[in-house]
């Protein structure tokens, strides 16, 4: 008989950390999965931490060369053989009800639910924020219109029917980042989400993460927007909101020209906004000057952890 849950954990060069994330995994109060880790080509002590455990339910899936994330969970993805298929980062770590807890939800939802996730602890040193956050309204049922505003499901919390997988496609290997999100907006065409409103997992910030990258941000944020182009363009505020988070991003990352442009299009379509105003001006004097700026705004109104 299958295992019930498939925990795929995608991993390169987490050697350190990843004991940690797969005793999360092993320590859970609910007993029926199986671990997959796949490991994308690692060069570091990933192969040995893995065989350091005996636990049969855990199977190692090695590349050869270097795939990138979204490849990785597709593997983990083709080789499960449980019903549910759940994720988890190498540098993360779980609380041992989190699986408990949803299959005992899934247990008393309607079947159109395809997806469970949870809430979760972003921990950078000292600092924890509880995630999503409360602007968040609707996080049950059809919740796509919420998704197309940006993503607030961590990956790690969420479990998914795998049919899922078969109906909606697999993760889109040409995202450098933001597979997560695309993948949501896929899957919420067609199913609805419940949320636990629980921190079950915990979200280790890395300064060296795919989500510290700003390229990969750009080229995630770019690619999205043009698959969805369709729904976002729905929403003039909306698709204005997304083109000037991609012009701010290009223009902090020195590719100022490019970034002007984006803000002047979001500028265009919604030109009460005084933070696409203040931005598009700015920008007219090269990225330094644009940079300080930004700085100065984040003293004055320090965001969330990135």
């Amino acid at each position: 008989m299958s295992n019930k849950v498939s925990v795929v954990i995608p991993t390169y060069n987490r050697a350190k950390l990843l004991k940690r994330t797969v005793l999360s995994v092993l320590n859970q109060t609910y007993r029926d999965f199986e671990i997959i880790v796949v490991d994308d080509a690692s060069t570091d002590d990933t192969e040995e931490v893995v065989r350091s455990f005996s636990d049969e339910r855990i199977r190692y899936i090695r590349h050869k060369e270097n795939k990138g994330d979204a490849a990785a969970r597709n593997v983990g993805i083709k080789a499960a053989k449980g019903q549910f298929i759940a994720f988890q980062d190498s540098d993360d770590e779980w609380l041992p009800e989190k699986l408990q807890r949803q299959m005992e939800t899934f247990e008393n939802v309607l079947p159109n639910v395809g997806v469970i996730y949870t809430g979760f602890l972003k921990i950078k040193g000292k600092r924890k924020i509880y995630l999503p956050p409360s602007r968040i309204i609707k996080r049950n049922g059809d919740i796509h219109n919420e998704l197309l505003k940006g993503n607030f499901i961590g990956t790690p919390t969420a479990v998914i029917k795998k049919g899922c997988f078969k109906r909606t496609g697999m993760f889109d290997e040409r995202l450098p980042h933001l597979v997560d999100w695309e993948m949501w907006l896929r899957i919420s065409k067609y199913y609805h989400f419940k949320y636990v409103d629980a921190p079950l997992v915990n979200v280790y910030y890395s300064p060296n993460s795919i989500s510290a990258n700003q390229n990969a941000l750009i080229t995630g944020q770019k690619l999205i927007l043009e698959k969805h182009y369709e729904e976002f363009k729905k929403d003039r505020k909306l698709l204005a909101r997304h083109l000037y988070s991609i012009g701010n991003c290009l223009c902090q990352n020195h590719q100022i020209e490019q970034g002007r442009n984006y803000l002047l299009r979001a500028l265009k379509l919604y030109p009460l906004n005084p933070k696409y105003v203040v931005a598009a001006f700015t920008s007219m004097f090269g990225s330094k000057i644009y940079n300080e700026v930004v700085e100065i705004k984040r003293l004055v109104v320090p965001s969330d952890m990135e």
